[in-house]
């Protein structure tokens, strides 16, 4: 067995043990496990959105120094920027770092920024999983807010899993909305400007719509297309490179 895929299977043991242990576990015992057992090796990603201030929050009562990743993908709504920017400082976070898509990249594959218009999966590795992976090969191990109750394939999702050589901690899985927003009040936690404006869910401005009360907490991204994620959370073999063309 090569010395990759032995550690594969390790990562991916560890992944169902911890799965096993924390599953019942409260978010923020989830997030000190974490913690513990990664310190400067973890990270934890944000989108600085519609839910995004339960988790932050959690984090920063465990540490404020765990490195937050932000995608700043050159196509947020303004709100979201200036939301980054007031919470970072509410919670106290110090070291919320900003992805930014490169170049390169950009000229190549994007350079009158209307790849969106075409091909939403492109655009969203330029913008997204070219800049999360480079800032997360430092990283063996983070933090997402993704929840069961946004249906689809998050219906599965674990509170600890294994993905690309590294492991993911999820712990608002077992969270739904009353949960979050009873947490939110408790807590005064202010939240997105957007969200009152019918946005429950809200990524870059081009691909993302209000939605009606009641509808699918999710059915405002990338509306009207059988895409779901934007690719961030879909695993590839260790090595191999992401496709540029595929549906990631």
């Amino acid at each position: 067995m090569s010395l990759a895929l032995d550690h594969l299977d390790s990562t991916q043991a560890l992944a169902a043990r911890l799965d096993a242990e924390l599953r019942r576990a409260h978010p923020k015992a989830i997030i000190a496990k974490a913690l513990e057992m990664f310190g400067d090796e973890l990270a934890l990603v944000s989108s600085f959105g519609a839910e995004s201030a339960v988790l932050l929050h959690m984090a920063s009562e465990v540490s404020r120094d765990i490195p937050v990743l932000f995608l700043d993908t050159g196509m947020l709504f303004g709100q979201t920027l200036d939301y980054r920017q007031q919470l970072a400082a509410k919670l106290g976070l110090t070291d919320v770092r900003d992805l930014r898509p490169r170049f390169e990249d950009l000229a190549v594959g994007d350079p009158k920024a209307d790849l969106w218009k075409t091909d939403t999966d492109a655009c969203c590795h330029i913008r997204k999983v070219i800049p999360l992976d480079m800032a997360l090969s430092g990283f063996s191990a983070w933090i997402t807010g993704r929840k069961r109750f946004h249906g689809g394939d998050r219906m599965r999702l674990p509170v600890v899993e294994a993905a690309d050589g590294k492991l993911k901690f999820n712990p608002l899985a077992n969270w739904n909305k009353a949960d979050l927003e009873a947490y939110a009040a408790e807590h005064d936690l202010p939240e997105h400007p957007l969200v009152a404006f019918g946005y429950p869910s809200i990524g870059c401005w081009p691909c993302t719509n209000p939605v009606e009360e009641g509808a699918d907490i999710r059915s405002g991204r990338w509306a009207g297309s059988q895409k779901t994620e934007c690719g961030i959370h879909t695993a590839r073999a260790p090595g191999a490179p992401p496709d540029l063309g595929g549906d990631i």
